[in-house]
């Protein structure tokens, strides 16, 4: 067919498709581009039937969605996933292994490394910055009767280090720590608001809280690194920042100066 169009090359390609055509698209196909959406870390290990399952569609829908992509079919997506699962970072070991064998084992060579990649990092942040995006997740989260914070795993020291900046500020906060495996989505009340913080791998549980936030209708401020396709539906406004990896070591750099100008914004804000 000559309308048919050709398949993403990559997975951020994939997100950009999936982006353009969300709002568009009959209520199966949407349920699975808003599934894949957010299910893009699952893809290179599901079959189709666990997909559809997750989307709520029988398996025909997956694969309609696929060729519509441009896919001859869910094997093809599939795969472009198991190609880039192939190229993703090593685990955490292997980094360590891969920074001797450099010769960068050398306290002072590590602190000169990770300066440096900081200082990228900043600057991509100052460059790059989204004012307009910036300026919307203050206005949200100064109107907020209480803000609620969830980051796991690797931003979860943006969160706490959040948590503890509100607090000095005598902003009300909740921090969603998931400490005994305890959710607090409780607590979500009406006129608050959630910022959920996230960096690739994304984490399930923030996705979990971002989704419940949605469904009760809170506004929701993601913060996380870019593209960020898989995470547009999620977030009323979302927040990208870079971080600039040694060794496929990341720091938190950019993403604590870009949380901390947020958190001193919404409470100057508030006192207004």
């Amino acid at each position: 067919m000559p309308d048919t169009p050709s398949p993403p090359q990559s997975v951020e390609e994939f997100g950009n498709r999936l982006m353009a055509l969300s709002g568009h698209l009959p209520l199966r196909l949407q349920q699975c581009a808003d599934h894949l959406a957010r299910h893009t870390d699952r893809i290179a290990l599901s079959t189709v039937a666990q997909i559809a399952q997750g989307a709520g569609v029988p398996p025909s829908a997956v694969m309609r969605f696929c060729q519509l992509l441009g896919f001859s079919g869910y094997a093809e997506m599939q795969r472009l996933f198991r190609e880039a699962l192939s190229t993703a970072p090593p685990d955490y070991a292997t980094r360590l292994a891969n920074l001797k064998a450099g010769g960068a084992d050398q306290p002072a060579a590590l602190v000169a490394e990770f300066v440096e990649a900081g200082r990228q990092s900043m600057e991509a942040l100052a460059q790059n910055l989204d004012e307009s995006a910036l300026n919307q997740a203050v206005s949200t989260l100064s109107a907020a009767r209480t803000i609620h914070l969830a980051g796991f795993r690797r931003s979860f020291p943006v969160a706490s280090y959040l948590a503890y900046v509100f607090d000095k500020l005598g902003v009300p906060t909740v921090l969603h720590d998931g400490v005994a495996g305890l959710g607090q989505r409780s607590t979500l009340r009406d006129g608050d608001a959630l910022l959920a913080i996230t960096f690739a791998p994304y984490s399930e549980e923030t996705h979990a809280l971002a989704r419940e936030a949605r469904n009760r209708g809170l506004p929701v401020v993601v913060l996380t690194d870019p593209p960020a396709t898989a995470l547009a539906p999620l977030g009323n406004t979302i927040l990208t920042v870079t971080e600039i990896d040694f060794g496929a070591f990341r720091s938190l750099s950019a993403a604590i100066a870009l949380a901390l100008s947020l958190a001193l914004a919404v409470a100057s804000r508030r006192e207004t």
